[in-house]
C-alpha cells in the first residue's frame, strides 16, 4: 500500500493537469489528447521496455475500431459492448501473431509489423470491402443507443469515460513499470542470457508484453470508433505508421508521462499549425530533430530532472 501512495500522486497530478486542459482547451481536443495518449502509451512501452520499435501500431489500432464497428453496424448498438469486442479482437490478433513476431529483433521486427499494416490497410479496403464498405467505411453513430449514467454519444460524458480508462490504463502500465515482470522486460532489451540464467524465458516475457501494449492500441481503436461513429480503411494508413513513434520519441522513451506529453505537443502543433502550413509535418521533423540532438530524452524526459530537483527543493526549505 505505501508503495502504491508512493507514485500515485504522480498520476493523480498529471491526470489533473489534463483535466485543466479539458476545462481551457475544446471538448474535441482533450478528447483527441486522451486518446491519442492511449495509443501512444503501448508504442512507449514496446520501444522503452522491450527494445521493440514498431511501425505496425495502426493495424492494432484497426482491429480494435473495425471489432468495434463490426458490432455497432451489424449487430447491436450498445458502446460498451463495442468497445469489449474491439478490444477483445486485439487480444486475439496480439496472441496469434505475437509468437511469429517477438522471435524477431531490431529492423526486421518494424519491418514486419509495417508489412502488417499494409495487409490490414488492403484487407480492409479492397478484400473485405462488401463488409467494410471500402473507403466509404461504416457509419454506425446513429446506431449507438444511450447507456445510463454515462452516455458515449454525449462527447462531453465520452471525455469522462476515457479520462477514467485512461487513469486505469496508466496506473496498470506504472505498476508493470514497478513489477519484476517490467525488470524482466527491460533485461529481455539488454541482457536476455542473464535473465534465461535466472529461469525466466524471453520468449514468453516478450510475447506478454507484446499483448499487452497492442491490446491497449487496439482499446484506442476502439475508442476512436465510438468517438467518430465511424471507421475506414484510412485508420490503418501505412502513411500514419510513424505517428506513435513519433509521439513516443517526442514525449520521451520509457517515461510514463511521456505519451501523454507527447501527445498535447503533437496533437496541439498538428491543430494549430496545420491551419496555417499545409505542411505541418515538416515543424514535427524539425523539433523531433531538435529533441534527439539535445541528448534523446523527449520533452517529459528533459523535464523531469528539473521538475524533481525543484520538488526536492521545495522539501528542504519546508524542512
Amino acid at each position: 500500500m505505501v508503495n502504491i501512495f508512493r507514485w500515485s500522486w504522480g498520476l493523480l497530478l498529471a491526470f489533473f493537469c489534463l483535466f485543466l486542459v479539458r476545462v481551457f482547451l475544446p471538448l474535441p481536443f482533450a478528447n483527441e489528447i486522451l486518446i491519442f495518449a492511449i495509443y501512444t502509451i503501448g508504442c512507449n512501452f514496446l520501444l522503452g521496455r522491450v527494445g521493440f520499435i514498431s511501425f505496425g501500431q495502426p493495424a492494432y489500432l484497426a482491429v480494435g475500431a473495425y471489432g468495434t464497428a463490426f458490432y455497432l453496424f451489424y449487430f447491436g448498438s450498445n458502446p460498451f459492448v463495442g468497445i469489449l469486442i474491439g478490444v477483445l479482437s486485439g487480444v486475439a490478433i496480439a496472441l496469434l501473431v505475437g509468437p511469429f513476431f517477438v522471435r524477431l529483433r531490431s529492423d526486421y521486427f518494424a519491418l514486419v509489423n509495417l508489412a502488417l499494416a499494409v495487409i490490414m490497410f488492403y484487407l480492409f479496403e479492397k478484400i473485405l470491402a462488401k463488409i467494410t464498405h471500402g473507403d466509404n467505411g461504416l457509419w454506425f453513430l446513429t446506431n449507438m443507443t444511450s447507456t445510463p449514467i454515462i452516455d458515449l454519444g454525449n462527447p462531453s460524458d465520452f471525455f469522462i469515460f476515457t479520462f477514467l480508462l485512461a487513469f486505469g490504463v496508466w496506473a496498470l502500465y506504472k505498476y508493470l513499470d514497478d513489477s519484476i515482470f517490467g525488470a524482466c522486460c527491460l533485461a529481455t532489451k539488454t541482457n536476455e542470457d542473464k535473465l534465461k540464467f535466472l529461469g525466466y524465458s524471453n520468449f514468453n516475457i516478450r510475447w506478454l508484453a507484446f499483448v499487452i501494449a497492442n491490446t491497449t492500441t487496439a482499446m484506442a481503436g476502439s475508442l476512436y470508433a465510438v468517438y467518430f461513429g465511424f471507421v475506414s480503411p484510412e485508420i490503418t494508413a501505412p502513411s500514419r505508421a510513424a505517428d506513435p513513434v513519433i509521439v513516443t520519441l517526442l514525449g520521451g522513451v520509457g517515461t510514463l508521462y511521456g505519451p501523454i506529453v507527447g501527445a498535447f505537443a503533437y496533437t496541439g502543433m498538428k491543430d494549430l499549425i496545420s491551419g496555417y502550413i499545409a505542411n505541418w509535418e515538416l515543424f514535427i521533423g524539425l523539433l523531433l530533430v531538435f529533441i534527439m540532438l539535445a541528448g534523446e530524452k523527449g520533452i517529459w524526459g528533459t523535464l523531469e530532472p528539473i521538475l524533481k530537483k525543484l520538488i526536492f527543493k521545495k522539501k528542504n526549505s519546508t524542512n
